[in-house]
């Protein structure tokens, strides 16, 4: 799998997204506005990765801070996390690694500048070592719904290219492979970006999964005809009640789900659930430049010139067409996702096991 994210020699090292799948080509930044614009412009994407991405970026500018003691460091950090922050609205690891690594340089404000700059690196390191723990533990869970022969529909990129490695939606599937079922999935190719066609559908093909693109509006013709088994996607935030918000498209393929009773899963690791929203009307939702649906690649125009074109880069699926939401601590049914905040939580009693448990 080609690594997404990567701290090297005091850089930050990006495979180009954009540039996909045509050529692998990986960027290296060594200004942390540079990180901000590459997470905002879409070199980077997927909720884990831009995480990871965004703590990396914080300790890349943190480097550059001249100041003669803790307090002065953190006061000076400050507009860097904020910078980092404005990079993308929607996708709630963003502000949550930033969160985590200011946080981490007020517990060391009483050590040498120093090392709060050396140790705030190590803090972005251990995060990407921890998200490939947590898609694997992800991956586990979720492999035990998918059957030997199964046919996956997935929407948007949630593989290793969506994270620090191995994947949410994909690592489910990677998961299931690597325990020898053969799965074949079905890509939506995922407009107007087409992170389906070009991410997903190469990672696949990469690690040897059977796959087949399809466009977005062809996924029910399938589903009528009985060639998907189930769904698993990926999301960008999740919150307190089940409600998913992931790429634009999710929802409709949710509802067709429902329709023609076909078990729709979401792989989300539990740094993508936002506890302090109650439903997904509260989730803010990214509109993008609409030239990204008048062309194709900034290049090609697809439609008149001067025509008006929206561009919401995400839906928010209601909990009740979600099956299970499957995250690292294991499955759970949508309206006992908020249970698993509680350190006391009997886990084991809520987990969903299997298919109707």
């Amino acid at each position: 799998m080609v690594p997404t994210v990567d701290w090297k020699e005091g850089k930050v090292i990006l495979v180009d997204q954009t540039k996909l799948p045509l050529e692998v080509v990986f960027n290296e930044y060594s200004d942390y506005r540079d990180v901000m614009l590459a997470i905002r412009n879409l070199v980077v994407r997927g909720a884990p990765a831009i995480g990871v991405t965004a703590a990396m970026g914080v300790a890349l500018g943190a480097q550059d801070i001249d100041a003669q003691d803790g307090t002065e460091f953190l006061k000076k950090l400050e507009p860097i996390c904020s910078h980092m922050a404005s990079a993308r609205p929607t996708a709630v690891n963003l502000f949550w690694a930033i969160r985590r690594m200011q946080a981490f340089a007020e517990g060391l404000q009483e050590q040498p500048v120093a090392r709060i700059k050396a140790s705030l690196v190590d803090e972005a390191i251990r995060m990407k070592a921890e998200d490939i723990a947590v898609n694997r533990a992800m991956g586990s869970y979720g492999a035990a719904f998918v059957k030997d022969g199964d046919s996956i529909l997935t929407h948007c990129n949630a593989g290793s290219l969506a994270t620090a490695g191995f994947g949410t939606a994909l690592g489910v599937i990677y998961a299931a492979h690597e325990q020898g079922r053969r799965v074949k999935v079905f890509a939506d190719e995922t407009r107007p970006i087409l992170q389906g066609a070009r991410l997903t559908a190469w990672e696949l093909m990469q690690e040897g999964i059977d796959v087949t693109l399809i466009t977005d509006n062809m996924a029910g013709y399938f589903m009528q005809k009985g060639m998907i088994d189930l769904v698993v996607v990926g999301t960008d935030r999740t919150v307190a009640n089940g409600d998913v918000a992931n790429k634009i498209g999710t929802y409709s393929v949710a509802v067709l789900a429902k329709e023609h009773g076909i078990p729709f899963y979401v792989a989300a690791p539990t740094s993508t659930i936002d506890f302090s929203i109650a439903s997904g009307e509260k989730i803010p939702i990214e509109e993008r430049d609409a030239s990204e649906v008048t062309r194709v690649f900034d290049q090609v125009q697809v439609a008149p010139e001067g025509a008006r074109a929206a561009n919401p880069a995400f839906d928010v699926t209601p909990a009740r067409y979600v099956t299970a939401i499957i995250t690292e601590k294991g499955a759970f049914r949508p309206e006992d996702l908020h249970k698993i905040q509680d350190p006391q939580a009997d886990l084991e009693s809520l987990r969903v096991k299997t298919v109707g448990k």
